[in-house]
């Protein structure tokens, strides 16, 4: 029995590098496939408005909270105790708020980023897997970020083109 165990064991390997001959491999860039994607442009303009009406806000309360410390500054030798406590709790809790908002503004802008491009990769999903369809591929490759250092080009397929074409 454990001769049997064994004997199957050492076959393994011959078994599948005869499975992986048959195996297609495709590969692409996703970032470059999805920049190339017409609704892409539309998505990054949105994004840009909506980072460009926090970053307002955030420039806003800025000036605000400056604008109150230089007159705190320029009072603090003049101001009673309590009135000077009163404008330095005043002037913690707006810090503090202000870098709540610049949290939950990075927080929801990923998060609108997230849902902005949903569909786009919902869309770019749904193509991958027409074409692995059609060309017979088991797998597809993302090889952004040097994902995958070494693709070996006689198992695999380059289907940037093919991605490009799908697109248009």
């Amino acid at each position: 029995m454990k001769m049997l165990a064994l004997c199957i064991l050492m076959l393994m390997p011959l078994t599948s590098q005869a499975q992986t001959a048959n195996v297609k491999i495709g590969y692409l860039s996703y970032e470059q496939a999805l920049r190339t994607m017409p609704e892409y442009a539309i998505a990054q303009k949105t994004l840009e408005s909506l980072t460009a009406k926090y970053d307002a806000e955030a420039m806003r309360v800025k000036n605000e909270f400056n604008q109150k410390y230089e007159e705190f500054l320029e009072g603090q030798n003049d101001f009673p105790k309590t009135i000077l406590q009163k404008r330095q709790t005043e002037l913690q809790e707006l810090l503090e708020k202000n870098i709540a908002f610049k949290e939950e503004s990075r927080r929801l802008l990923k998060a609108a980023e997230k849902d902005i491009l949903a569909p786009l990769k919902e869309k770019l999903a749904g193509i991958l897997s027409n074409i692995a369809k059609e060309k017979g591929l088991a797998v597809i490759v993302n090889t952004d970020g040097n994902a995958c250092p070494f693709i070996d080009p006689q198992l695999s397929e380059d289907i940037n083109q093919a991605v490009a074409d799908a697109l248009k």
